[in-house]
Parts: C-alpha cells; structure tokens; sequence
C-alpha cells in the first residue's frame, strides 16, 4: 500500500453521513464514530451468546437425519422392491442437494445472518419428510415405480434442509466463538452434535417405528411412513427455533478487524473501498463521552444513522467480497478441497449402504433357516456405532487442537508476513491429526473389502468404528483449518465451497458400489426366498472391489492434502499456521 494513501481505518466521516439539520461539519469531522465499538453490556453479550450456542446446538442434534439412510434403505429395497442403484439414486439425491447448493447458502448466511437459514431449512424439511412418507405410502398400495421420482425430489428438499440447518449452526459457532484459543472446541461441539443426531435418531426409528419381520438379517423393517411423520414435525419445530435464537453476536466487531488485518496486510485498499461509495470512517476506539455525545446527535437529527447503516453493509460486502477473491484464487485450497473430495465420498458411501452391505454377510440360506441368529447384526446398531465414535473424535480432536497444534493469534485470513503466533513448547499440525484419522478411515474400508467381515457380523463393529472415526475427525478437522488459513468472517462462504466437493464423491462412490453389487446380484440369480426378488446379492464380490477402491481414494486424498501443506508454495513455505 502506497504512504500517500489514508488507511481506512483512520478516515474522518464525510459530511455525507450528516442529516440536513448540520452546521459544524469542521467539529463532526473531528468525531470518531462509535457503532463499531459499542458493545451490548457484559451480562446481555453473555445471554445472547449463551442463547446462539443453545439454539446451534439443538439444531445441530436434529439436523443429520439423512445420516440414518441405512437404517430404513432395505425396507425400500424389500417394500418396494427397489434395485440397489434405486435405493442409491435415493441416497444420492439427497447428497447432491446436501453439499451443492451449500456455497450459495454460505454466501447467503454470511450476508444475512443464520437465522433466515434456519427457516429456510424448517420450510425443506418439512416439505421432504411429509412429501416422501406420502409418497412411499402411494408406492406401498401397488405403483412403485410411479413414486420414485416423487421419492427423488423428496431426498432433494430433504438434503437442502440438512445443509441449511446444519451450516446455520456451524456458522453461528465459528463467528462467535471461533476467534479465541478454543476455536477448535467451539466448532467441534455442533458438529460432533451432528454426529450425534444420527445416533439417537436410529435409536428412536428402531425402538419406536418399527415393525417385527423375523428372519430378516440387517433388523426390523422401520414403518417409514410413520417415521418420516415423525421427523418432518420434529425438524420444522426446530428450524423455526433457530429462526428466533440464532445470531451473531458483535458481528460488526468482527469485519472491524478482518478490515483492520486485510488492510495493514496491503490486500484491501482503502481508496478503493472509498471510491466504491463506503464515505464514513466507522472504525476506531471510542470512550464513554463520545458514545453519548454521538447518541445525542442522532436524537438530535444532526446525524443520520440510516446512512450510517448503509455503509456499515458496504464495508461488510466489501470485507467479505474480498476474502472470497483471496480464497479462490489460493492454489492450496484447491488441493485441500479435492483432498477432501477424495476422503468424504468413501465415508458417504460407506454410511448410506451400510444397511445392504450388512444383509450380504451371511448365506440366503441361513435367513430363512434360522441358523444366523448367533451373528446377527442390525443397520441401527452400526448407525449408533458410527455416531458415537464419530461424535467422541470430534470433540477430541477440537480439544487437541486446541492443546497442542500452533495458532495464530488474530482470527483472521493469514498473511504469513504478519501473522503472530500464540507460541507452543510442543505442538503437532493439524494436518498430521487429518491424516492420522484418515488412514483410520482407509483402514477401515480395506478391512471391509478384504472380507474380514464376511460370515462374521460380530466383527462389523470394528468396521464401522473405524470408518465412523475417520469420517467424523476429517469432517471436523476440515472446517477448522479453514478457519484457522483463512479467518472466521467468511466461514459459511468458504467452508460452503469446499463442502461441495462431498456431492460429488458421495455419489461417485454409490454408482461404484451399485454396480458391483448389482453385478453380484445378476451372476448369483438366486436370493433369499423372502426377500422375493432378484436384486438381492451375498457374498465378498458383491462389494469387495468397490470397498478397494475406496481406500485407494483415500490414500490419494492423503498425497494431496500433504501437498498443499508441505509442497511448493504450500502453507509450510508461506508461514501459514496450521
């Protein structure tokens, strides 16, 4: 930044921002502004983020029903007798509007606070959950075929409610609290909520929703109609709560000092950002006397404060605008968001076809024999199983984080020039806990595909634990070194963008896994006789080589984020903390 240029934060106001009734513009010249340094009294601040954190945290143990998909996936399999890529279109319908729309709702929720998301996601919910418990009632009475689309747009309004939700209360968390030393904490607790909402709501599906079908190895069918009653209530009441508790608190406080960081760094100009209309200087410390003075004024009419109000939203806009610029334009988060592509899918797919893979682990024969009982397993089961590791490695490693990786001080993008760090006898990268956890996640995956399993349900515990670990750690981990690279202010945008990657890995994966089971299926022709139909498959090949090839993704993964932090031009050689 050139010597001659007025760094924003010290401009004087204009005599734009005065109303009419002004006359000595040389003493109000002169008078700092004070609506970026007022702050609510100390026990309000409290109560409203005590409020925030409450609200995020119920939205985020009611907001991954779609998480449960295994759970009720082979009574569509056995109801309606859908096809494995059916059921997986189902699943994958609702992956894609999960993860796609989730940069536009970012951009949306950094603009405009998380409250009008939460409603937003209570509308979808509500829609989705009734529309696909009609649906699958019309397909009960004799049209399967005919409902499935209806089924597919359900899954869809089901999946940007899931996004909605959840990221309204992960955003919520980041910005309030994500810019102390507990910053991994304070994200790690909604998301490993949402983790945990899997859990209990299998628990609830299996225990109170469902219906006695002796014989069918993978659990009791759930009686889906009345189930997705049950949530399409559930989910409306709670994102119309967090339509009413949901708020970031001393949010222009925030963007004061992410522009304060960008310009002392030379990325935001100030001139520029006056030459774009933004007239009122609204930065710098005020005391008591000017507080009031200002107060007064305004009552008074000498100055306007819808004018003032206007440009508060430039300079957020502006703020914003620019860290979206910097971020895309970063060739290391590239890597990092295909690293994450390439991690998330295999567990995705993994969760959704847990409940079928499950029903190929023993002979047809022994189904209607009775003689699996000993090693009998259920989806509901390793739902929980996978919620509960999940949710426990979440919160560990937010709170190892927290302990022994580096940080820097300011909450902001970093710019390794003038990043100060909060200095560490011992400290270990985040980025060697998201590998660690994904090779977890990997071995997992090569367990299952290696056959381990198989004639042996007893053991899938293990499976589903290390899967559940490494998932859960990666989709924790992610989102805290994007806050810890690049700032808090534009979290949902950027955590938005990334968290597309998902979609596309999920559904990748599924098709995989659908084409070798339903090539298992067709080469063995013959299933259980109960189950009725030809799109049932037992056996390692009906998922053996779809299972290998997903660790081998995640090994990749591993290369890739490895890249980004040690490789050329990497956050190691910039000086990035991570």
């Amino acid at each position: 930044m050139s010597s001659t240029t007025t760094p924003l934060l010290h401009r004087i106001p204009s005599t734009s921002t005065l109303g009419p009734a002004s006359s000595d513009t040389t003493s109000l010249r002169s008078l700092p502004s004070s609506r970026y340094r007022r702050r609510p009294r100390p026990t309000a601040t409290r109560r409203a983020l005590l409020l925030s954190f409450l609200s995020s945290l119920l939205s985020s143990l009611s907001a991954g029903s779609i998480t449960i998909f295994s759970l009720y996936a082979p009574t569509f399999q056995s109801t309606l007798h859908y096809s494995q890529y059916r059921i997986n279109g189902l699943a994958s319908a609702a992956s894609i509007a999960m993860y796609m729309p989730v940069s536009l709702l970012g951009y949306y929720c950094d603009r405009v606070g998380p409250a009008p998301l939460s409603l937003l996601s209570a509308v979808f919910f509500g829609l989705g959950y009734a529309g696909a418990a009609l649906f699958f009632y019309w397909g009960q009475q004799g049209d399967p075929e005919g409902v499935y689309w209806g089924l597919v747009g359900s899954f869809v309004g089901i999946g940007v409610g899931t996004c909605s939700m959840y990221l309204s209360a992960v955003a919520t968390c980041a910005k309030n609290f994500g810019r102390g030393r507990h910053r991994g904490l304070a994200l790690a607790v909604p998301i490993a909520a949402f983790g945990l909402s899997g859990m209990w709501l299998s628990q609830v599906g299996d225990r109170l929703f469902s219906l006695d079908t002796p014989g069918d190895l993978g659990g009791k069918k759930v009686d889906v109609v009345r189930f997705f009653g049950f949530l399409a209530i559930l989910l409306v009441i709670v994102g119309v709560i967090g339509a009413v508790g949901l708020r970031i608190v001393d949010e222009q406080e925030l963007i004061e000092e992410a522009v304060e960081e960008l310009e002392r760094s030379g990325i935001l100009d100030g001139s520029r950002m006056l030459g774009n209309g933004v007239t009122r200087e609204g930065y710098g410390g005020v005391d008591v006397d000017e507080e009031r003075e200002e107060e007064d004024m305004i009552g008074a009419g000498i100055l306007d404060p819808r004018k003032d109000q206007e440009e508060d939203k430039k300079i957020k806009t502006w703020v914003l605008n620019a860290e979206t610029r910097r971020f895309l334009t970063d060739h290391t988060m590239w890597l990092f968001a295909f690293g994450f592509f390439f991690m998330i899918g295999p567990g995705e797919a993994f969760i959704n076809n847990m409940g079928t893979v499950i029903k190929t682990l023993y002979d047809p024969e022994l189904r209607v024999g009775g003689g699996a009982e000993e090693h009998e397993t259920s989806a509901a089961t390793h739902v929980s199983i996978v919620g509960i590791t999940s949710t426990i490695v979440r919160l560990l490693t937010g709170t190892l984080t927290d302990l022994l990786a580096p940080s820097p001080q300011a909450g902001h993008v970093q710019i390794a020039s003038s990043t100060e760090l909060e200095r560490k006898r011992f400290s270990v990268s985040r980025v060697v806990f998201l590998l660690f956890f994904a090779v977890m996640l990997s071995l997992g995956l090569a367990g299952l595909a290696a056959g381990w399993v198989q004639d042996h349900g007893e053991r899938f515990w293990v499976i589903s634990g290390l899967v559940g670990a490494g998932y859960g750690a990666v989709f924790s981990l992610t989102p805290i070194i994007i806050t810890v690279i690049w700032g808090v202010e534009n979290f949902a945008t950027n955590w938005g963008i990334v968290a597309m990657f998902p979609a596309l890995g999920a559904t990748m994966w599924g098709l995989v896994y659908s084409a070798v089971y339903q090539e298992g299926a067709r080469r063995q022709s013959v299933v259980g006789e109960e189950d009725g139909g030809d799109n049932l498959c037992y056996g390692v090949e009906c998922y053996a080589s779809a299972f290998w090839a997903m660790a081998g993704s995640v090994w990749v993964a591993c290369g890739l984020v490895l890249w980004a932090w040690k490789g050329r031009g990497g956050w190691s050689q910039r000086g990035v903390v991570v």
